[in-house]
């Protein structure tokens, strides 16, 4: 640190230089991320400094939390179930309230989810030394390694079937007595496939375990397409969901949400807090941002439904033609597109990848197994962004 404050007009000068080392979004077609709505970058900084950490001192911003939960929890039919009960592996009968809230992505939703799983199962029992698992599908995230590592559990991967959906007889073959819960994905990050999750609830319900759905990218995609697959909490069974307002909601980084069926899961992971303005938390981090909560709001009242169908319906569009001028080369995606993902089979999928950023400067990733060119279709693409890009993937191919 300096001696003596720089002047601003230095500080920025700096800053601006060093924003140019940062990959703008113009070609990028690797990214699950978009630019935010600016309703939404305004909104946040109204509110930058407010802590959804000790609510009682910003209780505008824990406002709009809980009515951001509400609206999510409509989205995805929390109000739908309120008539049914579950029965979860604690005994309990769970009325379905749904509740949540607010984090900072996927990953700790994940986190939180299999930790809740973790909590109520063990609770009131004594320790077995028995090793406790969930049984994931083989594209699940890599959150969940980071889950097994910080809490002690095993992650038994389930295999996929032709479609890229996770093969429920193998999920079936995973459980055993130690199983806590199960994971289902709904827009999985390489294939945007969606997992057969009404199948998954079955046997969660069957064998009284928790179910907990990663909607990190398809929460604000799958309700908005032509025809929607069933993953929400319409489907009984399903205890848990993470969402991502960050990612196709339009909201600004970091804006995750996790939604319970049931309250049972927050008390499961309360820790007492003497010294703030509330006596309890239940979330994995402390401070939070409230301008998270503040942007989310703003872009989800000011889109409204039809503004996310029109913002979807366009992805789709973009996605579509893509897949059709595709093959029109010769490249054929692994399966049609669910969503705005692509999995295209292109010959040595590395160096084609390593050419169109070098020579191009496209921005593409690859899928793990098996190996091909994964695309993600975002708000910030255009038409004329998928001509040049197939343009160049041709010229790469052709010299390979």
């Amino acid at each position: 640190m300096n001696e003596q404050g720089l002047s601003e007009k230095e500080i920025f000068s700096y800053l601006e230089n060093v924003k140019s080392e940062d990959t703008d979004y113009y070609r990028v077609l690797s990214s699950m991320c978009t630019h935010p709505h600016q309703i939404a970058v305004e909104a946040h900084r109204l509110f930058i400094e407010a802590n959804l950490g000790d609510l009682g001192l910003f209780a505008g911003a824990h406002r709009l939390e809980r009515e951001v939960i509400s609206m999510l929890g409509e989205l995805l039919h929390a109000g739908s179930v309120s008539s049914q009960s579950v029965e979860v592996p604690s005994g309990e009968s769970c009325e379905s309230s749904v509740c949540g809230y607010l984090t900072t992505g996927g990953t700790e939703s994940n986190i939180q989810a299999v930790r809740g799983m973790k909590n109520l199962v063990t609770a009131g029992k004594k320790e077995s030394g028995e090793i406790p698992n969930i049984v994931i599908p083989q594209s699940a995230h890599f959150s969940f390694d980071k889950v097994a590592n910080m809490m002690g559990i095993e992650v038994k991967r389930a295999l996929l079937d032709s479609e890229f959906k996770v093969d429920t007889a193998s999920v079936e073959s995973l459980i055993d007595a130690n199983t806590i819960g199960l994971v289902g994905i709904a827009g999985t990050t390489e294939f945007g496939q969606v997992d057969p999750i009404e199948e998954l609830a079955k046997l969660a319900l069957e064998n009284e375990l928790f179910l907990h759905i990663d909607a990190a990218f398809g929460g604000f995609v799958i309700p908005f397409l032509e025809n929607p697959h069933s993953f929400d909490f319409k489907v009984p069974g399903v205890t848990s969901i993470a969402i991502d307002p960050h990612k196709m909601g339009l909201s600004t980084i970091p804006s995750g949400a996790l939604l319970f069926r049931s309250p049972s899961f927050l008390d499961s992971l309360k820790v007492n807090t003497p010294y703030l303005t509330t006596k309890a938390q239940f979330t994995l981090t402390g401070t939070r941002s409230g301008a998270s909560a503040a942007a989310t709001y703003a872009v989800m009242k000011h889109l409204g439904r039809e503004g996310y169908r029109k913002n979807v319906q366009y992805c789709m569009q973009l996605t579509a033609k893509l897949v059709e001028e595709a093959r029109k080369l010769g490249f054929e995606p692994l399966i049609e597109p669910v969503m705005n993902v692509v999995a295209l089979r292109v010959p040595n999928p590395d160096l084609v990848r390593e050419q169109l950023l070098k020579n191009f400067g496209w921005n593409v990733s690859i899928t793990r197994t098996p190996r091909s060119l994964r695309l993600v279709l975002m708000p910030h693409n255009t038409a004329q962004d998928i001509e040049d890009f197939l343009q160049d993937l041709k010229k790469v191919t052709t010299e390979l």
